[in-house]
């Protein structure tokens, strides 16, 4: 990930070297007058959405891009008209300005915030051969208003959520060789150093001394150790008995399917298994920077899920860290074990609401496709709640019921449940019913995120891998 930098400035005596413009449909310039000439001469430009004109305006050498935004003009279309500028712009161009007089906040701010992610790109892995000069990466971009004062502050809060979004989506791109438990929870411990949170994480004795039969069920088919995360923010004036949000993530940093084996296709991307846990991660690394007013504790359970001869075998029953006993009939539905335990450990400590994240199910993908997640709860306000802040970050999230009569089909003959429903009917309910078991009496809602965790293709302002989903849902609720 490279940063780049945005800030707001005055039209007085601004100094542009490239300039870039807004324009809804049927040539409307957004935030001030543009030569209709200029944008008339180009056959077919008209301000649709994902148009894009280079040109030269009347009597100046400053050279333009025009950007169309359509005629929604809603948030997300601003995001995505902040990508597909930064796109657009030519090779060698490091510096531009958007001259946005009389466009609102938030709508620059969702302009930078889609410059931001749209210009994100990961080439950590590539070798000596490759060129970073060959690609475009402007380096610094002015937003240009006649108020700054009324625009920089929610600029600023949208570039560091961005910027969030970033960090997640570099933790699950890289390869799951390197991105190990152990190495996650280094990351985990940096970061809380560099932002005086409180940082513990368990190693596999202390995991085995704590119970974590989930966790512990998982990694046992691999060689690396699992780890356990938990991450504390508390901002000035927290009290013991006030309200405490915690955030739980699912972290299986490779998911073979453990003994019920995946298919090679199906193996191929489960480096981003972790999506849950990185977006927790990326959440509590800009806290403090946001000055959130609310305490937050962040549980990440972090495990390979590998077929070997020490692995879970189907049959199997573990009991999990709140007593109850869960029999594993396929070791490739993993992630609501490892989740089974974090959310006991968050009713423990007395969260006032928990929000957990998961690539859960391929179920999920199915309902709702690639760009939707899945939420379900105990709660309707807290979903609500939830559900409000994805509209606003523009990570939509489709609520799915959790039918009490539904419990028949994670009954086990054997233990108080299985960890699998019924064949081929309501996947994406019965692993959620099976997870609200350990939630108690606490407000929940389960983030179902198998579908956007990841982008097949460039576009909007994703790129082909992980997206950080989720991180920009959990910033925008925690700071409602």
């Amino acid at each position: 990930m490279r940063d780049f930098q945005i800030e707001v400035g005055s039209s007085k005596n601004a100094e542009l070297t490239f300039e870039i413009h807004l324009v809804a449909d049927e040539l409307k310039a957004v935030g001030g007058s543009l030569p209709q000439s200029t944008l008339a001469s180009a056959a077919g430009f008209s301000g649709k959405s994902g148009q894009t004109l280079v040109a030269y305006q009347e009597d100046s050498s400053i050279p333009a891009l025009f950007v169309g935004l359509g005629s929604s003009l809603d948030l997300e279309g601003f995001r995505v008209a902040g990508a597909l500028a930064v796109r657009s712009l030519a090779k060698g161009i490091t510096e531009a300005a958007v001259v946005a007089n009389g466009v609102e906040a938030a709508s620059l701010a969702a302009f930078a915030e889609g410059a931001v992610l749209g210009q994100y790109r990961y080439d950590d892995l590539r070798g000596k051969g490759f060129d970073p000069s060959s690609i475009s990466q402007l380096e610094r971009l002015k937003i240009v208003v006649a108020e700054p004062n009324a625009v920089a502050s929610l600029v600023e809060k949208s570039v560091i959520i961005a910027n969030a979004t970033c960090l997640a989506r570099d933790l699950i791109n890289e390869h799951a060789s390197t991105m190990t438990p152990t190495r996650f929870a280094e990351l985990a411990k940096s970061i809380a150093s560099r932002d005086s949170l409180d940082c513990r994480v368990w190693d596999l004795k202390q995991i085995e001394q704590e119970g974590l039969g989930g966790l512990l069920a998982v990694s046992r088919g691999s060689i690396q150790e699992p780890r356990f995360v938990k991450m504390s923010y508390r901002p000035n004036g927290h009290t013991d008995d006030g309200r405490v949000v915690a955030l739980v993530g699912k972290g299986i940093t490779f998911d073979s399917g453990g003994l019920s084996l995946k298919s090679g296709d199906g193996m191929m991307t489960m480096k981003t298994d972790m999506s849950g846990a990185a977006a927790v991660l990326s959440t509590m690394s800009v806290l403090s920077s946001l000055n959130v007013g609310v305490a937050v504790d962040g549980y990440m359970a972090l495990t390979e899920n590998m077929p070997s001869g020490s692995a879970t075998k189907p049959g199997d029953v573990f009991v999990a860290r709140n007593g109850k006993t869960v029999e594993v009939l396929n070791t490739d539905a993993e992630g609501r074990l490892v989740l089974a335990d974090a959310l006991s450990l968050a009713v423990e400590d007395g969260a006032s609401e928990i929000i957990d994240l998961a690539t859960l199910t391929g179920a999920c993908v199915v309902a709702l496709g690639r760009e939707i997640a899945g939420i379900m709860g105990n709660d309707q306000q807290l979903v609500e709640s939830v559900i409000t802040a994805g509209d606003t970050a523009g990570e939509p999230l489709w609520q799915l019921p959790l039918p009490e009569r539904y419990k028949k089909h994670i009954e086990s003959e054997v233990a108080d449940m299985k960890n699998i429903g019924a064949p081929g009917a309501a996947g994406t309910l019965s692993a959620a019913l099976l997870l609200q078991e350990f939630v108690a009496d606490t407000p929940w809602a389960h983030l179902d995120i198998a579908g956007p965790s990841r982008a097949e293709s460039d576009e909007r302002y994703f790129r082909k891998g992980g997206t950080g989903f989720g991180v920009r849902t959990l910033c925008r609720y925690l700071i409602a």
